[in-house]
């Protein structure tokens, strides 16, 4: 039996513990589910039957949780994760690690000798698209890649219907919002496929009318040993866009992230391959339960996750 506490339920919290506790079922593995919330909003009812006992702050928590999930706020991961240590053996933390750079060296030294008992997991869904593994494993069979862009472009206004989009966090850069690591999804997957670049290039600005605070833009420009990659992430874009450019000696490789399809284009041919549609929030679950399990090794640690963030903030 597995003792759960999710600390946060917003929207991708939700996400998280109905797809948590279908898994389980059909592992048939028996569990109970406590949430650490600070909003007094109702939760739906689909939600709210699977919480057995919900606190006010994670110093209320007993000591003796298999699993934490930390799906609070960007700008609250650190205090939770401080406040988590010794109560949970494994963590589950919503991406991105922290909201900004202010954490140190020496205090992550400190976190992550607290957390070194058990699995600490940072969320990537990204690389469970069937077209993320698709290149991923192009890449490790000897795929030589000279060149890559990758984008993420879209309308900040159109992320949630009927929510005003000011009131988001990803509008506010003292919750952690701003594309910069709202969409950090992007160098996640890069470093995933050819670990960290040796030098980068960044600039990061508002620079449309959005009535927000937080950066609408970023563009990098990173150099490998054998290869450069572009990367541009925005929120003004009327037509939502998620791609990633391969360009080898031979051929280019299009990936539509969105649309789940690669295409290779080589010798004036075009070959497309369209994968079926998979909820990949589920996949990265059954993943984080095989983990547990010792069936798979960590592909996104605390540390990772952390040279990840400093990458982007440069």
């Amino acid at each position: 039996m597995y003792k759960i506490v999710f600390v946060g339920l917003g929207s991708i919290g939700k996400r998280h513990i109905k797809n948590l506790t279908s898994l389980l079922k059909k592992r048939q593995i028996e569990y109970r589910i406590d949430a650490v919330r600070s909003s007094d909003r109702e939760l739906p009812m689909e939600v709210k039957e699977l919480i057995t006992k919900e606190y006010h702050g994670i110093t209320e928590l007993k000591d003796d949780y298999d699993i934490a999930f930390i799906t609070n706020p960007t700008s609250l991961h650190y205090q939770a994760l401080c406040e988590i240590q010794g109560k949970a053996k494994h963590l589950f933390v919503e991406k991105p690690l922290f909201a900004n750079g202010d954490v140190s060296g020496e205090d992550f030294i400190k976190l992550k000798e607290g957390l070194s008992k058990g699995v600490t997991y940072i969320a990537c869904p990204l690389r469970y698209k069937e077209c993320m593994q698709y290149v991923k494993a192009q890449i490790d069979e000897g795929l030589q890649v000279i060149s890559a862009r990758a984008i993420s472009s879209s309308y900040l206004p159109d992320w949630r219907k009927g929510v005003d989009y000011r009131e988001v966090y990803s509008a506010k850069s003292a919750l952690g919002g701003g594309v910069t690591l709202d969409l950090i999804h992007e160098w996640d997957y890069l470093t995933y496929f050819w670990g960290f670049p040796e030098k980068m290039y960044h600039i990061k600005d508002k620079v449309s009318d959005l009535s927000i605070d937080a950066d609408d833009l970023s563009v990098y420009i990173a150099k490998y040993q054998d290869k450069v990659v572009e990367v541009h992430l925005d929120y003004f874009g009327r037509k939502s866009v998620r791609t990633l450019e391969l360009y080898t000696d031979k051929n280019r490789i299009d990936v539509d992230i969105i649309a789940n399809t690669v295409t290779v284009f080589e010798n004036g041919a075009e070959q497309k391959i369209t994968f079926e549609t998979n909820d990949f929030y589920v996949s990265e679950m059954e993943y984080f339960l095989d983990l547990l399990e010792g069936k798979e090794e960590n592909h996104n640690s605390l540390t990772h996750a952390f040279e990840v963030l400093k990458l982007v903030l440069q």
